[in-house]
C-alpha cells in the first residue's frame, strides 16, 4: 500500500523533478519523472504507521498501561520522576507493563548510573550509553541520555557529536579512552592488558573499567528492547541541556 505522500514530500519532489530535468538537459543523464520518483515511495501498514510524517507516531508497538492500574510503588516511582522532569519517560511506562522488570532494571540502572563511588562522573555515565546506543541504533536512548549528557557535561553539543562518530568527537583523551573501552565491550571484541592500562594512565582502575562493561552491557538489553518495543523518544528530550532553562 503506498504511504500517503505529505505536503513536504510533494515539494521536494517538485524541486527534485525540476533538477533532474536541468541535469537531463545540460549533462544528457536521464530524467527521473514524478512517476518513478514516486514509485520508491512504497512502504507496508506497519511503517505506515510509525514512519508517517502527516501524523503523530504512537511512542510504543505496546500500549501503556493506565497509571491507576499499576503497583502502588511503581506509581510511586512514576510520579516522582513526573514531579522532577515535568513529564513522564517512554521508557517508564513501557516498563511498567511488567511491574517485576521494572523495579530490576531501575534498580540496576540506578546502581550503576548514580553511585557516589568511582572516576566516572555523571556526564561519563551518559556519554557511554549514547556512544554505545548510537552502535546499536537505538534512537531512544541516544535522544534520551543525550539529552542528560548535555545536562551533565554542560555542552549543548557533545552528544549530537559522539551519536554521529565518538572518534571524531571533541572530546578529551580520558573520554577517548573510556569510549575506546566501551566500543570494545559493545562490538564483543576482547579485551587486552592495554585497553585496562590505557584506562589507568587517565586516572581509571579495575572497578571504573568494570563499571564502564556493566553500563555498556545494561545499555545495551535496553536498546535492544527499546528497538523490539519500538519505543520513541518523549519530543521532550530533543531540547533539553540545549537552550537556557528560564529562570522562574
Amino acid at each position: 500500500m503506498a504511504m500517503q505522500v505529505s505536503r513536504f514530500t510533494v515539494r521536494f519532489g517538485a524541486k527534485y523533478f525540476k533538477l533532474s530535468r536541468h541535469l537531463q538537459r545540460e549533462f544528457g543523464l536521464p530524467s527521473i519523472g514524478p512517476g518513478r520518483w514516486h514509485s520508491g515511495l512504497q512502504c507496508s501498514n506497519h511503517s505506515q504507521r510509525y514512519f508517517s510524517s502527516d501524523s503523530e507516531a504512537p511512542p510504543c508497538r505496546y500500549q501503556f498501561p493506565e497509571r491507576a492500574s499499576l503497583p502502588d510503588d511503581i506509581k510511586k516511582v512514576i510520579d516522582e520522576v513526573e514531579e522532577k522532569a515535568g513529564f513522564v519517560p517512554n521508557v517508564f511506562s513501557k516498563l511498567s507493563r511488567r511491574p517485576d522488570e521494572f523495579r530490576a532494571f531501575f534498580m540496576f540502572e540506578k546502581a550503576l548510573m548514580s553511585k557516589e563511588t568511582g572516576n566516572l562522573t555523571k556526564a561519563d555515565r551518559e556519554m557511554i550509553v549514547v556512544a554505545t546506543s548510537s552502535r546499536n541504533k537505538c534512537l531512544y536512548c541516544i535522544i534520551a541520555h543525550g539529552a542528560l549528557l548535555r545536562i551533565y557535561s554542560k555542552n549543548p553539543v557533545i552528544a549530537d557529536q559522539i551519536a554521529a562518530n565518538w572518534r571524531t568527537a571533541d572530546i578529551d583523551d580520558r573520554q577517548r579512552a573510556i569510549l575506546s573501552f566501551a566500543m570494545k565491550v559493545c562490538e564483543g571484541e576482547e579485551l587486552e592488558e592495554d585497553d585496562f592500562n590505557l584506562l589507568k594512565k587517565h586516572g581509571l582502575d579495575e572497578e571504573d573499567a568494570y563499571d564502564i562493561g556493566a553500563i555498556t552491557a545494561l545499555f545495551a538489553m535496553s536498546n535492544r528492547l527499546a528497538n523490539v518495543t519500538m519505543l520513541r523518544p518523549n519530543k521532550e528530550f530533543y531540547l533539553m541541556g540545549r537552550v537556557p532553562k528560564e529562570k522562574k
